[in-house]
Order: structure tokens, then sequence, then C-alpha cells
């Protein structure tokens, strides 16, 4: 399914009587924070310090624990950068992207290039020095994955584009380990599975929240394509995979009891709204009764407590 670009009002249409650098100065940066998109770093590095943990088998080097952080704030956040520069145009035709810098005028599309391409610079060039050059191309890899595969080509083009493109927030569990080993191993193998699978359970419920924003612009995510029921089906199918990927860390003695423990309680409890959520689709609920983002708000949670179980494992063993 091709769908092609959206003309849309110009950039900086809402309230841009002033160019960007006119701008109050506590404005302007606290908007150059908001192109790196904090709220979705700060999942990222919930699964990037445990793997740390994980791969030392106690407490890492706390200094290298801030440089991956920091390199890897950095990286994301040129990445989201470079994603809203792309997206400008759709973006200010979305209710839920209309307040963003560059459709509100605030920075400037050639100020958002800039800065997103000296983030990904500067990440690069921090986790090759500072860290090893493992991590750094993990890192440069899954920007350019972010920003070239999935907002520049898949995002427009299939509905799959969330499966697909998703890989790039699974590089952080990758990046944890290898700053710590500079070395890679099945256990953060499976851990980037598990957020792969975790992803579209994750992000199909506030597509379904949403689907008349994404299809006002012809972005083809799977709500906007498909019945409740079909996704609802698909949010079940990747749900029980995910799980079952979870439970593989400790047959294969990376973790112990404790992680087990957490990761089957909690998939146990994922199982159970996702399969909510079918249910009421099944019965063709809609509107508010249909409470898709329970499961939105509790994959949050469940990725936060599985990888707490991740960090906290090495020490009860």
């Amino acid at each position: 399914m091709c769908v092609t670009a959206v003309e849309s009002r110009p950039a900086g249409a809402i309230g841009a009587s002033s160019s960007p650098s006119h701008r109050p100065l506590g404005a302007r940066v606290m908007a150059f924070v908001a192109l790196t998109k904090p709220r979705i770093i700060e999942l990222l590095l919930i699964t990037t310090v445990p793997v740390m943990f994980l791969a030392e088998q106690g407490v890492p080097d706390l200094w290298l624990v801030f440089v991956t952080c920091l390199g890897g704030y950095l990286s994301a956040g040129g990445a989201n950068a470079l994603n809203m520069y792309i997206d400008r145009d759709i973006d200010a035709l979305m209710d839920r992207t209309s307040q963003r810098p560059l459709v509100t005028g605030m920075v400037s599309p050639r100020e958002c290039l800039v800065f997103g391409v000296a983030l990904a610079v500067a990440s690069t060039l921090l986790f090759g020095l500072v860290v090893n050059w493992l991590s750094a191309w993990l890192a440069l890899g899954a920007l350019l994955f972010y920003v070239v595969v999935y907002t520049m080509i898949l995002k427009r083009r299939t509905s799959q584009n969330i499966v697909w493109g998703g890989i790039a927030g699974c590089m952080p569990v990758l990046i944890g380990w290898s700053s710590v080993t500079n070395s890679l191993s099945w256990a953060p193998v499976i851990l980037f599975l598990v957020m792969f699978f975790w992803t579209p359970p994750h992000y199909w419920p506030l597509s379904m929240k949403v689907k008349e924003d994404y299809a006002r612009v012809g972005v083809p995510m799977l709500p906007v394509v498909a019945s409740n029921k079909v996704v609802a089906r698909q949010i079940v199918l990747y749900s029980w995979v995910m799980v079952a990927v979870s439970l593989l860390l400790q047959p294969l003695g990376y973790t112990g009891w404790f992680y087990t423990a957490v990761a089957f309680v909690t998939g146990g409890w994922w199982l159970w709204e996702a399969h909510g959520l079918q249910n009421r689709a099944k019965a063709e609920v809609t509107g508010g009764k249909l409470k898709e983002m329970r499961l939105f708000h509790w994959s949050i949670t469940y990725v936060s407590l599985l990888f707490v179980a991740v960090a906290v494992d090495p020490f009860l063993r």
C-alpha cells in the first residue's frame, strides 16, 4: 500500500508570528529538548541499564553507565529530531502532534535538521571514543534504521510499519550489553526479541485510540486498514510469542528464579489484558468501552518491571 506525501499548512503556521530565533530563550531551549522526545527515551534507557547489570552480573562501572545513557540519549534524540523533520507535513495535520516544535514554528526545519545530525555525530563519537566502537555502530545503526527504514520507507507505505520499524527500539538492549562486554551473546538477543514482539501490541492499542488521526494523513497503521477484531487478534498473537520468548533466559542459564517469577506473573497479566481487549473487540464494543488504552498503559509497566527484574536477578542468584 503506497501513500503519497500529505500537503499541509506550512510548519510554523500555528502561532508563528515571528521567526524562531526571536522567541524567548527558555521556550526555545524547551523546544529543542522536545525534539528529542524525552518520554520515549526514558523507556529506551529502562531497557539499557538493566542489561548492563545482567552483563556485569552485578553493578557495572557507574561512569560507563552514565556515558552509555548519555550516548543513548543523544542517539535516540537525534533520530527523533530527524523523524520530526521528515514528518513535519503530517504532524501539522494530526491532533496528537499539532504542538510539536516544527509545527508551532518554535524551531525551523533547518534548525531541526542540523540539530538532529549534530546529535547523531556526537553520539557516535561519544560511544566510539569513550565506550567502544561496537556500541557506536549499533547506536548509529539504530538511528539510521529508525530514520531511513521506518520513517522514510515503511511508515507511509505499509500497515506492518511498526512491526519492522520497531527494530530500532530493540537496539538499546544490544547496546547495553556491548557497552559492558564489547561483544554480544544470546542473552541480549533474547531480550531484543522480547522488545521486538512487545512493540506491536504496545503501539497498536494507542493506534486504535487515535486511528482517525492516522487515517486523516494517510498513514496506514494497522488499526486504520483493519477492523478492531483483526488488530486485537494480532495483539494476542504477538503477546503470546513475547511472553514465551521472555521465559527463555532462565533455561539458557542467564537468569534465576526471581526474573522467571516476574516474567511469568507480569506476562500472565499481560495475556489477561490482551485477551480482554480481544473479547471486547469480538463483541464489537467501540469507543471508551473498548478500553484499548488499558493494555497500552500496562505495556509500559510490564516492560519496566521485567527489566528491573533483569537488573535485580544477578544479586539473588
